[in-house]
């Protein structure tokens, strides 16, 4: 073990955990992560096993200032949560192991219980079956469409698919286009629905001017599918007859997770909970992965609408925690799931947060919220949740990033951008559309 803390080794390690070599919390990441016996006192610190005295006097002091200044305007109402950490080691403790509605830091639960059960990489495919031969243009039978679960099978998609399908020779269904399995398209879960708008895709000469409009973004090149189906869109349970055409892959989970958290999106994130088996399933799998008390996360949904899903901003910390310990050896960080601030848009568009941080949006008609982690020169990365309640959403956003900001004046600005939060998915550009992601087993 000493021969670590005297080699090269040592300071990259410390770099991927997020902290420099000098900072004060450099043996309890180390012990976060078990590479130290006898220092997993670190967790019990942070899990509030041992109690002790606030290790950060000026950062309490903020946080009353904070506080103070909330209620001075009037912007608050009930508990206000906040929970700040350096690595493991507690900084700041406002209620922080309390139960409070955490809007859309649900999605941050829901990102763990993805990445735990399917991986970063994992993409979830749409099968494409034909029940009859392919003749002179013209599939003899049905298109059958067999989803399996992908939440962003969007226009992008679709056309990606008519232009396999021409590609090995289909202009035309003769039969119907029957729709199968866990199919969603545009969001809409409805199969007929779903089957309806997929069959208006694969048809590029009837797409209405928002779709015309959308295609012209897509890569240079990309072709207008002609596939026509001269049937009716048809849901099945199961269709066990016909041949396989090809497999349309979806975007990695991890783009899949970027997008989401990026924009908040609500639809995305409660299909990912549906395909794992609902809220229930992904409370139990998140408070596993974190290590976090089972009594601080309780969620009736994936997306976080509703007062009803609750999390203590320990909880959030320890999520976002778990998160950055689940991708260590893939070669992603926190930074490829979330918003980074001063890099990507979405709900960070208008909010002046520390660049380099990487947080989490929540908004409810009462809740304005906010969790991630913050590179600092003295501290390393800081783990900070806020939950405040009230409902003057653009005045509680601006003094949470107000609090930041001197929560960073305080620790200084970090001179090199750690490891653990650097990114490399670009938010901004999703391949939705792709080419290579649709795998074709018949001609072509």
């Amino acid at each position: 073990m000493l021969d670590l803390f005297s080699s090269g080794m040592m300071s990259l390690w410390l770099d991927m955990a997020g902290v420099g070599t000098a900072a004060p919390n450099a043996a309890s990441v180390l012990a976060w992560r078990g590479g130290i016996p006898g220092l997993a006192v670190a967790e019990d610190l942070a899990f509030g096993r041992i109690n002790v005295a606030n290790p950060d006097l000026p950062a309490e002091a903020t946080v009353r200032e904070y506080l103070k200044e909330l209620k001075d305007k009037n912007l608050i109402d009930g508990n206000q949560g906040i929970w700040v950490q350096a690595g493991m080691v507690p900084l700041v403790n406002q209620q922080g192991t309390v139960l409070m509605p955490g809007a859309s830091l649900t999605k941050i639960a829901t990102s763990l219980a993805s990445l735990e059960t399917w991986g970063p990489d994992y993409q979830f495919e749409t099968r494409f079956r034909a029940t009859g031969p392919i003749s002179n243009g013209v599939l003899q039978g049905d298109l059958v469409v067999s989803g399996g679960g992908d939440p962003l099978f969007v226009w992008e998609e679709a056309i990606a698919v008519g232009n396999a399908l021409n590609q090995m020779g289909i202009e035309r269904v003769a039969g119907n286009l029957v729709v199968t399995g866990n199919f969603r398209m545009n969001y809409q879960s409805d199969p007929l629905v779903a089957g309806d708008i997929l069959r208006q895709a694969l048809d590029g000469s009837s797409w209405p001017q928002d779709v015309v409009a959308m295609y012209s973004k897509m890569a240079p090149g990309t072709r207008k599918p002609q596939v026509t189906v001269a049937g009716s869109v048809i849901a099945e349970k199961f269709v066990s007859s016909g041949h396989l055409l090809l497999k349309r892959r979806s975007l990695p989970l991890a783009e899949i997770l970027k997008q989401m958290n990026v924009h908040s999106d609500n639809e995305i994130a409660q299909m990912l909970a549906d395909d794992l088996g609902g809220a229930k399933m992904v409370q139990q799998q998140a408070t596993w992965a974190a290590g976090v008390p089972e009594e601080e996360l309780q969620l009736v949904n994936g997306s976080g609408l509703g007062v009803e899903n609750q999390m203590s901003p320990r909880a959030a910390c320890g999520m976002m925690q778990a998160i950055g310990r689940n991708l260590q050896t893939t070669g992603l960080t926190i930074a490829d799931l979330f918003p980074v601030s001063g890099r990507d848009k979405g709900t960070l568009e208008y909010r002046h947060i520390p660049p380099s941080a990487v947080v989490k949006t929540g908004t409810l008609d009462t809740v304005i919220a906010l969790a991630g982690a913050i590179p600092t020169r003295d501290r390393g990365l800081v783990w900070f949740a806020i939950i405040n309640r009230g409902t003057d959403w653009d005045s509680l956003r601006a003094q949470q990033d107000i609090f930041l900001q001197k929560l960073v004046q305080q620790w200084g600005t970090a001179s090199i951008l750690p490891l653990a939060i650097t990114p490399h998915i670009d938010g901004a550009r999703p391949a939705l559309g792709a080419a290579n992601r649709s795998d074709i087993l018949v001609g072509g």
